[in-house]
């Protein structure tokens, strides 16, 4: 029923894997450190953005996340590198046109 009423609220978005689709992935050094950006990743989801497409975060980081500091280190991240602060999810939907 959840993932239903995702697809409700969030209709045709795109999902990018933020760990080694977005960013490098190095050693695990804790959910609040996030590897470079992987440029031609970033620059494709900066296209979708400036196309209008809905681009959300998808990481299993902020699953537990009950202190929020992996959310925040997401953010920060996305607004270094994308330029904006872009909606973070853990969960998979049927609504999702498209998860890289």
């Amino acid at each position: 029923m959840f993932s239903r009423l995702l697809q409700l609220l969030h209709p045709n978005d795109i999902a990018v894997d933020l760990d080694k689709t977005l960013a490098k992935e190095s050693k695990f050094a804790g959910t609040t450190v996030i590897g470079p950006p992987i440029p031609a990743m970033v620059e494709r989801v900066k296209k979708m953005l400036a196309d209008g497409e809905d681009v959300r975060i998808f990481t299993a980081r902020i699953a537990n996340d009950k202190s929020g500091a992996a959310r925040k280190a997401i953010e920060e991240w996305c607004r270094k590198y994308i330029g904006e602060v872009l909606p973070i999810t853990d969960l998979k939907d049927d609504g999702m046109k498209v998860l890289y």
